[in-house]
């Protein structure tokens, strides 16, 4: 037998034990390592293999106008997610889906026996109905989910269509103030966590876990939608009254650059989007729409003018002959035979070509191409709004005597309505060029506290306080003596300027008969609120004047307008002067407090209709003073006893 060493046994013992320990220590290392360095790490992974998230959609931030009224807003519409792993009978779960979803029973299978943890039925069982949402919660079936959803409603249908725009069905902006501002509006989605085993099946001693959607902010924009209705109005009567290829009308408050209104024809139904064209919902025409802008563009001439001291509108005199010769080229008046001498305050009520060709050749053309720049024009006007275009303005090298000449009474050149609006606001609020602007203030939806306003943003000052008083009194003259005076409101300081624009062929000639017809006009004259742009292309069956067309409606929209934001009435303005065939209007009498005898005297220019019995007049509609149309129906009330 053999016998081995107490030293050997001791080695032994030594080298076992070393080895048990380094084990240990390892061991031990390594459960420290997993417990303190990767541990969180590990927990994760494992909660990630356990869980599955259904993801909760946040309420998109709502879309307000200046005072609050609801332009955007989100309707409830639950989605269908489905855990094919958890749904015992599939065939009959199909079925069921099928007949609710009016999907194929087939379609429908396919879904239930996915393999995959969670299934979303697309787009049918996205944003459901509440019939749909009904009978799903009626059938109660494992495995089956309602995910808390919504959809995005306009409840003013069509009208600020392309300033809306529209959120597709996973609620991402896609055009309009819904895509500039998405980022804010949409808000940050929220989840279930629901843990379940390898298979999918649910693990019921574990609790879920819910993380809550951060709402998007509302946006509280600058329309009014008392002026943006009143714009939609008009806008549908001149589509039925001139069927034109399009339309198109932009309201601003002057003082700030804050857009009151902005509508465009044709138009569409945010939430049908899918229904038109593209190009009709693409095209936002007041920021987009680049054209020749016609004698809208002489405003730009004559504040330029006005400021370097080049003319005295009512010293200085020009003599009309219904043309002028430049260059080689007959540049002519549209009033064939020309307005003979008169006064530059006359050839700016005329709206007189020549007359402008003379102003632009004083200034000379860096100074007039100076000012247009100063102005904006050919460049984006920076609104908060996608698609804004350029416009287009001759290169200085290809600038001689005719283009200086037709760039002064606006041809040749090419801008777009917004870029037009911000200019003579310039011009006529003191000489300040601002910014466009849309969104106005961002509102938390829970605290409804502000937490973030927009300032008016000044590019820059082009004209003096003086200038653009002169330019204001000017254009008031338009109205009231010149081509404007279809824009006329009683009671209101109205200025403007007509518009008319031949059209431009595919083969760079102009086009016959086919004209972009405009008015823009401002009130009140001395202190301007709105600024106003009306803007109809090719209307038909009519004179194909902006006087004629255009001018009407932009009155009629300030007048309103005005009414609409308080603006008070006055009678400090100009009084127009009316022209054959236009019939000057008539002042509604006093009538309350006299006799049915009384009346015969008033009633060659004015219809007289009785409500009550008896001979004394006891109450009138509408209220002395009122201006209307000679042979308008005055109705009064009787009474036996006088008031």
């Amino acid at each position: 037998m053999k016998r081995v060493s107490t030293m050997t046994v001791k080695k032994r013992l030594v080298t076992v034990f070393l080895f048990g320990f380094l084990a240990f220590v390892i061991i031990d290392f390594r459960l420290g390592y997993v417990q303190f360095i990767i541990g969180k790490e590990l927990t994760e992974w494992a909660d990630e293999s356990w869980t599955r998230d259904i993801t909760f959609e946040p309420e998109r931030g709502h879309i307000l106008d200046a005072n609050k009224e609801i332009l955007a807003e989100n309707v409830t519409a639950p989605s269908i997610i489905l855990a094919p792993r958890q749904i015992e009978n599939p065939q009959y779960t199909a079925e069921k889906l099928a007949r609710i979803l009016d999907i194929p029973v087939d379609e429908a299978y396919g879904h239930v026996t996915e393999d995959s943890n969670f299934v979303n039925i697309n787009p049918e069982g996205r944003k459901i109905s509440k019939q749909q949402e009904k009978a799903i919660r009626t059938l109660d079936i494992n495995g089956v989910y309602l995910a808390k959803d919504s959809k995005r409603h306009y409840p003013f249908g069509t009208d600020l269509a392309h300033v809306l725009g529209f959120a597709g069905i996973d609620n991402q902006g896609l055009m309009g103030l819904e895509l500039f501002h998405d980022e804010k509006l949409s808000g940050e989605a929220g989840s279930l966590s629901i843990y379940s085993d390898a298979k999918g099946g649910k693990l019921d001693n574990l609790s879920d876990q819910y993380k809550a959607p951060k709402d998007g902010l509302n946006l509280k924009t600058t329309i009014d939608s008392k002026v943006q209705t009143i714009m939609e109005r008009e806008l549908d009567l001149a589509e039925a009254t001139y069927n034109p290829d399009n339309a198109l009308a932009l309201a601003v408050n002057p003082k700030t650059g804050g857009i009151l209104g902005m509508a465009s024809r044709p138009t569409f139904n945010p939430e049908n989007y899918q229904d038109v064209d593209s190009e009709i919902f693409d095209r936002n025409l007041p920021i987009w729409k680049t054209f020749e802008p016609g004698s809208t563009f002489k405003i730009i001439t004559l504040a330029a003018t006005l400021e370097e001291g080049l003319v005295d509108l009512h010293k200085d005199k020009y003599n009309d002959k219904g043309s002028i010769k430049v260059g080689g080229a007959n540049l002519s008046c549209w009033k064939s035979g020309g307005h003979g001498e008169q006064t530059y305050l006359e050839v700016v009520q005329n709206s007189c070509n020549p007359g402008f060709v003379t102003l632009g050749q004083k200034l000379g053309k860096e100074k007039l191409f100076s000012y247009i720049k100063d102005f904006g024009f050919g460049t984006k006007t920076g609104i908060d709004l996608q698609g804004e275009g350029n416009g287009i303005l001759f290169k200085p090298e290809n600038i001689g005597p005719v283009e200086l000449a037709t760039t002064s009474f606006g041809q040749g050149v090419s801008v777009t309505p917004i870029q037009q609006v911000m200019a003579v606001s310039a011009a006529i609020n003191g000489g300040f060029l601002y910014e466009p602007y849309i969104a106005d203030e961002w509102i938390d939806p829970e605290t409804e506290e502000v937490v973030e306003k927009t300032e008016k943003k000044l590019k820059k000052r082009v004209i003096s306080k003086e200038t653009s008083e002169e330019v204001s009194k000017t254009l008031e003259s338009v109205v009231a003596y010149g081509t404007g005076r279809p824009a006329y409101v009683d009671g209101y300081r109205v200025g403007g300027k007509t518009g008319t624009a031949q059209k431009v062929g595919e083969d760079g000639r102009y086009l016959a008969n086919d004209h972009i017809v405009s008015f823009i006009g401002f009130a009140p004259a001395d202190d301007p609120e709105i600024v106003v742009l009306v803007a109809i292309d090719n209307p038909k069956d009519t004179v194909q004047f902006g006087g004629v067309v255009a001018a009407p409606i932009v009155g009629t929209i300030i007048g309103d307008s005005l009414n609409a934001l308080g603006i008070e009435q006055r009678t400090d303005g100009l009084e127009k002067e009316y022209v054959y065939p236009e019939e000057p209007k008539v002042d509604v009498p006093d009538l309350v407090g006299q006799t049915q005898d009384d009346l015969r005297e008033y009633m060659t220019n004015l219809t007289i209709e009785t409500n009550g019995s008896g001979e004394h007049i006891v109450d009138q509609s509408p209220e002395p003073g009122t201006k209307v149309e000679s042979g308008s129906t005055i109705r009064i009330y009787l009474s036996s006893e006088p008031e």
